[in-house]
């Protein structure tokens, strides 16, 4: 079951909602607020699990019935609320499964806790419905809000939640966990790591993903015969590139932390930092074939490429221009 201990990083959001399960001031509404993956989920359904747990302790003891339900999402207490639309979470929803809910007193725990995951989606009548509850709750009633943006919702709800925002996880602690708990090679889990950027949950998708292994496969291959390339191979290059379209900012970011690699290894030559470490005969190639002029002009024409994809400008023309500047430099 999801218990604080298998979480990794977190510490001082754990921290707090264990402080108020052993000092009894449970908030009636709290926002989680981080990217997709970051482990909103695990966090909510953990101190949901503790909050209802029959042992009464600071975390769900894993055993008593309370806590073999939460672990089949069965837990009569704890209701996740759902939406058929979806990019909206509807005021009907909000009604139905809160609202309309919360005025029946627990089965049989001390809190009703209703976890509401993407809460961005709520349309702002929605907003204003579940705002009607929390302005009087019911005191058995526990709201947790989930979402990657907490911008998009209303200034008068968010001043009634207490805001949590998970920050990134250290490097260290997402390569252990790849490399111990889900068994991936160093190598890889290298990669996976710095790709994530602080999302254990992202680290572990993309650890396990073939599509992402085939990017990354198809950028090293270019980057590893891009300065021997003659201009009919370059333009072939922007085809095989067109491929990955949908995916081009995955593509782009791999290519910065090559060049990263590229930079570190110049300045360094420790083999040890690098991300691409089984690249390492390429890379050392690489550095002494370019100046760090040279490295840093295409580490900024990989961020223009990046914003201007955005803009919707000719992809063709825009990956023809990147890999003339990388192939100068």
């Amino acid at each position: 079951m999801n218990d604080f201990s298998n979480i990794i990083g977190h510490e001082d959001i754990i921290e707090y909602f264990q402080n108020t399960i052993r000092m009894d001031k449970v908030s009636h509404a709290c926002l989680l607020n981080g990217p997709d993956k970051s482990g909103k989920m695990l966090l909510a359904e953990a101190y949901a699990a503790a909050l209802q747990c029959e042992a009464h302790g600071e975390a769900p003891c894993g055993t008593c019935r309370s806590c073999r339900q939460a672990a089949g999402r069965n837990q009569p207490d704890i209701i996740y609320v759902t939406h058929e639309k979806p990019n909206t979470i509807s005021v009907d929803d909000i009604r139905r499964q809160i609202n309309g809910d919360v005025i029946l007193k627990p089965y049989g725990s001390r809190y009703k806790v209703y976890i509401v995951d993407e809460a961005e989606k709520m349309n702002v009548q929605a907003q204003n419905a579940l705002l009607k509850t929390l302005e009087e709750p019911p005191e058995y009633a526990i709201i947790l809000l989930l979402t990657a943006n907490a911008n998009a919702l209303l200034t008068t709800l968010l001043s009634r939640c207490v805001r949590l925002d998970l920050k990134a996880v250290s490097d260290d602690k997402i390569r252990k966990f790849l490399m111990e708990a889900a068994q991936v090679p160093d190598y890889q889990a290298d990669v996976c790591t710095a790709f994530a950027q602080g999302n254990v949950g992202k680290a572990l998708a993309l650890a396990g993903s073939e599509h992402f292994h085939e990017i990354k496969e198809s950028v090293l291959q270019a980057l590893r015969r891009i300065h021997d390339m003659e201009l009919f191979e370059l333009m072939q290059e922007v085809r095989q590139i067109a491929a990955y379209k949908l995916e081009i900012q995955d593509y782009f970011d791999l290519m910065m932390i090559w060049y990263r690699d590229v930079l570190l290894y110049k300045a360094t030559a420790d083999v040890n930092k690098l991300v691409f470490r089984e690249e390492v005969y390429t890379i050392q190639k690489a550095a002494s074939h370019s100046s760090y002029s040279g490295i840093e002009a295409v580490l900024k024409a990989l961020e223009k490429a990046k914003a201007r994809v955005l803009a919707n400008v000719n992809f063709e023309l825009l990956m023809e221009l990147l890999l003339f500047t990388i192939k100068e430099n």
